[in-house]
């Protein structure tokens, strides 16, 4: 402290309880993401209280670390206990967002983000230090975290709210039309409407070759012979996408980490046949950090962005546009990219993106 500056005890006070709150949660999410993960969660909701042994031989789990693991969950506040019978129990409002039963309500799945981008703290700190990026295969679970995620926002209301964004597009679709999805993950919206549509191809382009793997597993387990999947890196997309070959293409969160984003933009206009429909998910947001202080997930997504999606995309040599590049600069990039008519929806099932509809 210099002598011109005072401290506000109050002040100072409030923040180390907020600190200390802080800290407790953080363990909590790693908890939960355990939680989730092994199955303890949807155990214990089919459990009358139970203890830590019944419990542990339900979920097929060692006893001594379930039995750690509800302490962590009963001083939390997420199971309840009964200290005379040594028994716990999920409550049925716990229950309700924290199992697969669930559904779209199911919060325990964003939880992993937490202990997934903490894996890779090193390497960030070494960007911090050294500069440059991290590559996508030191995130060993993302892509199976993201399709996880994409399950509970993207598929259930892919067919009745999505689409539907694009007048006329099931019918298209439904006679047969040529589709792509850029940056397609594990491409399940891919696989998923393939099934719907099979009079229409579908075409996914994606970096990773774990991703593209597991795509088509899904699709050739499945049976789905119009639908392809291509590793590929799509930061010159712009000169070299195919010109005028699809009637429709989508990204799903897939932009803002790409080695050159507006080139994929670019490309994806260059690959858009007249009249064609280009359908983008992305985080809902502005690209101004002070119009951000209200935003109910803004820690997190600026988490999201200095530990995965800027470092990914610096690894590629890319501008670094971040998680947060906002709908401002979205909008800007996709009328550089050559998209005239641009069309900004909200859905209530989700609250964490925009769904852009642009056309030529």
């Amino acid at each position: 402290m210099n002598g011109t500056t005072s401290l506000n005890l109050s002040k100072a006070g409030e923040f180390e309880a907020r600190v200390v709150s802080m800290l407790n949660e953080a363990a909590l999410c790693l908890m939960t993401s355990l939680g989730h993960r092994s199955g303890l969660f949807d155990t214990m909701a089919d459990l009358p209280p139970s203890t830590s042994k019944e419990i542990a031989e339900a979920a097929g789990l060692q006893e001594r670390y379930v039995r750690e693991w509800l302490a962590a969950m009963a001083v939390g506040g997420f199971v309840e206990q009964d200290p005379v019978k040594g028994t716990y129990t999920l409550p049925p409002e716990h229950t309700a967002i924290l199992t697969r039963a669930s559904g779209s309500e199911n919060a325990a799945v964003y939880s992993q983000y937490i202990p997934q981008l903490g894996s890779v703290e090193e390497d960030v700190l070494a960007c911090f230090r050294n500069g440059g990026g991290v590559p996508y295969e030191r995130f060993v679970r993302f892509h199976e975290l993201m399709a996880e995620d994409s399950g509970l926002s993207v598929l259930p209301a892919l067919r009745e709210w999505i689409l539907p964004l694009v007048p006329g597009l099931i019918g298209q679709l439904e006679t047969g039309i040529d589709v792509l999805d850029a940056g397609c993950g594990r491409g399940k919206a891919l696989n998923l409407m393939a099934e719907w549509f099979p009079n229409s191809r579908f075409t996914g382009y994606e970096l990773s070759e774990e991703a593209v793997a597991f795509a088509r597993a899904e699709a050739e387990a499945a049976g789905h012979s119009n639908v392809t999947f291509e590793a590929r890196d799509l930061t010159f997309f712009a000169e070299e996408a195919p010109r005028e070959r699809f009637d429709f293409v989508t990204t799903f969160d897939a932009v803002h980490d790409q080695g050159s984003p507006l080139g994929l933009l670019r490309g994806i206009r260059r690959a858009l046949k007249p009249g064609g429909a280009y359908l983008a998910q992305d985080i809902k947001g502005s690209s101004h950090v002070h119009l951000n202080r209200d935003h109910l997930f803004g820690p997190l997504l600026y988490t999201v962005s200095c530990m995965h999606c800027m470092p990914v995309s610096l690894a590629q040599g890319g501008e670094g546009l971040g998680t947060m590049w906002g709908r401002e600069k979205a909008e800007d990039y996709f009328r550089k990219a050559g998209f005239r008519r641009i069309e900004v929806h909200e859905l209530d099932h989700d609250p964490m993106n925009y769904y852009y509809v642009c056309r030529p």
